[in-house]
């Protein structure tokens, strides 16, 4: 099973630069202070003057700013897309007699029900996404409070995901499982 999950690896990726460049900037400032660094006269005025800067500067601020915020806005907006889009799957053998086309969140259907009888699984969702020649599979798995993510993961490579595969007539597809643990506990023998 591979990790297919990008969105959250950008993340930690600009998160971790951003901690960073911001450490940076703290170092920076707290030896400046100190006067470990003496890059900057501490005396010295902030700016040069009280003029204003030149207009284009003005205009060049602006536009970063409104990329900036773009940016922002489209990384705001990966975060909410996060199921992979699903498409029609169309299997043709001979063009001329017909074609058979599927739709993707058809095929997973019976396979997220039966995913949803494991012991310790509470809700679950599967997303069947890309080609049929290369397809990959996000799954989400609410998880019981004594449910056992180990044991769901074996029982998934040992009987879900063989029968899915053969169903789908693939010798494999690319899992990406995202385990989610809820407050309910299972049912409970008295």
């Amino acid at each position: 099973m591979t990790n297919l999950n990008r969105p959250a690896r950008l993340n930690r990726v600009l998160l971790g630069l951003v901690g960073l460049v911001l450490l940076a900037a703290g170092g920076f400032a707290v030896a400046t202070h100190f006067r470990r660094l003496t890059v900057v006269d501490p005396e010295a005025p902030l700016v040069p003057g009280t003029a204003m800067p030149p207009t284009w500067v003005l205009y060049v601020a602006a536009a970063v700013a409104v990329v900036l915020g773009l940016l922002v806005l489209r990384w705001l907006l990966a975060q909410l897309a996060r199921r992979p889009r699903t498409q029609t799957w169309r299997f043709e053998s001979d063009p001329d007699g017909g074609r058979t086309e599927l739709a993707a969140d058809a095929a997973v259907a019976p396979f997220t029900e039966e995913l949803r009888t494991y012991p310790g699984v509470h809700q679950a969702r599967a997303t069947l996404a890309g080609t049929r020649e290369d397809p990959t599979l996000a799954l989400v798995v609410s998880v019981e409070q004594d449910g056992d993510p180990t044991e769901i993961r074996e029982r998934l490579e040992t009987e879900g995901l063989p029968r899915l595969r053969q169903a789908l007539d693939l010798d494999a597809v690319p899992v990406a499982i995202e385990f989610r643990f809820t407050t309910s506990a299972g049912p409970r023998i008295r």
